[in-house]
C-alpha cells in the first residue's frame, strides 16, 4: 500500500473540523477536493474511516484509531518544521496549553505575563479545564496538572512547589457547629463539595495521618464546580470545604476563613507543565519550559 501523506494530513484535518467544508477553507481548496482525497485514502485503506450526513462528519471506529496514532507523528513533523524555521528568528506562533483550575500559581497571573511580554510573538491559548484526555490527540502543545496525575512517559517540568489540601470554614461556622477533631468527624457536618462536570460524582476528601493516606466520603449540602463560588459560600458560612490551600490562603490571611484539620492535611508534589517526549521540541513550547525554571529558581533564591 502506497503512503500518501498528503492524505493523511488531509485525513486530520476532517478529524479535527469534523466537517470538510472547513477542512476545506483551511487548505484553501474546495469541499469537492477534500471529499476526494479521502475517498482515495479510504480506497486505498479499504475500510470507512469517516461517516458522512447532509449536515455533519463523524469518524468511524477505524478512523478515530488513526488519528490518536497519527497526531504524535504529525506534531513532530510541526515541530521539526518550526525548529528548522526558526533558525535566526524568534520563537513565534501559537502555544495551546490545558491547565487545572486548581494550578493557582501558574494562573494567578505573573508568571504568563511576564511570559507573553518576553515572547510577544506567541500567542497563548489557554484552556482551563479539570477533564482528563489526551492534549496530543487534542491538539494542545502541553498541559499543567498535579504531578500525580500525569502519565510517566511525560516529559514534567514542575511550575510550583509542594502542595497540600486544606479543610476550611468561617469563624461563625465553627462557633455554630464546633470544631470537628478528626476527618471522620466531617459526615456530621454541613460540607461544600467540588466535582469537575456534571454527572460526576465530587470528589472525595483525601487527608493523611503518619504516611497513611486515607480518604471520607462526605455527602455535600452544596456541590460545585466552580472553586470562586466554593470560597464565597464558605466564607458567608454555609459549611466546611476542601481545595488546594492556595486557593483559600487570600481568605485565611483575611481572617474570613479557618484552616481546620491541619495535621491531618500533608503536602505532596506540586504542578508540572507537561508533554510528550519528542526528539524536536518545537521552539515555542522550549522557550516556555526555560521561562519556568528560570521563575523556578528566581523563587527559590
Amino acid at each position: 500500500m502506497s503512503l500518501d501523506l498528503n492524505a493523511l494530513a488531509v485525513f486530520m484535518l476532517v478529524a479535527e473540523e469534523k466537517s470538510f467544508r472547513a477542512a476545506a477553507d483551511r487548505l484553501g481548496v474546495t469541499r469537492s477536493a477534500v471529499s476526494q482525497t479521502m475517498a482515495r485514502l479510504e480506497a486505498t485503506m479499504g475500510i470507512a474511516l469517516v461517516r458522512r450526513t447532509t449536515r455533519s462528519v463523524s469518524l468511524t471506529e477505524a478512523g478515530e484509531r488513526l488519528a490518536v496514532s497519527l497526531a504524535p507523528a504529525i506534531a513532530d513533523i510541526h515541530a521539526a518544521v518550526e525548529s528548522a524555521g526558526s533558525l535566526g528568528r524568534r520563537p513565534r506562533g501559537q502555544l495551546r496549553l490545558a491547565v487545572s483550575s486548581i494550578a493557582e500559581t501558574f494562573l494567578a497571573g505573573p508568571l504568563l505575563a511576564g511570559f507573553a511580554g518576553a515572547y510577544p510573538e506567541i500567542q497563548l491559548d489557554i484552556t482551563v479545564t479539570d477533564e482528563e484526555f489526551d492534549i496530543v490527540a487534542e491538539g494542545y502543545d502541553a498541559g499543567v496538572r498535579l504531578g500525580e496525575v500525569i502519565a510517566q512517559d511525560m516529559i514534567a517540568v514542575p511550575v510550583s512547589g509542594e502542595q497540600r489540601q486544606s479543610a476550611v470554614c468561617a469563624p461563625a461556622y465553627l462557633e455554630r457547629a464546633g470544631v470537628p477533631k478528626h476527618p471522620g468527624d466531617l459526615v456530621g457536618h454541613r460540607c461544600i463539595g467540588w466535582r469537575p462536570a456534571p454527572r460526576v460524582a465530587p470528589y472525595r476528601w483525601e487527608f493523611g495521618v503518619d504516611g497513611r493516606e486515607f480518604a471520607v466520603e462526605v455527602a455535600p449540602e452544596i456541590t460545585t464546580n466552580d472553586m470562586a463560588l466554593m470560597i464565597k459560600l464558605a466564607v458567608a458560612g454555609a459549611g466546611i470545604t476542601f481545595g488546594m490551600e492556595e486557593s483559600f490562603r487570600a481568605e485565611v490571611e483575611r481572617g474570613r476563613l479557618v484552616p481546620i484539620l491541619e495535621e491531618f492535611c500533608p503536602r505532596f508534589a506540586g504542578f508540572y507543565l507537561y508533554y510528550p517526549s519528542r526528539r524536536n521540541l518545537a521552539p515555542k513550547l522550549r522557550v516556555l519550559t526555560d521561562h519556568l525554571r528560570t521563575a523556578r529558581s528566581g523563587m527559590r533564591g
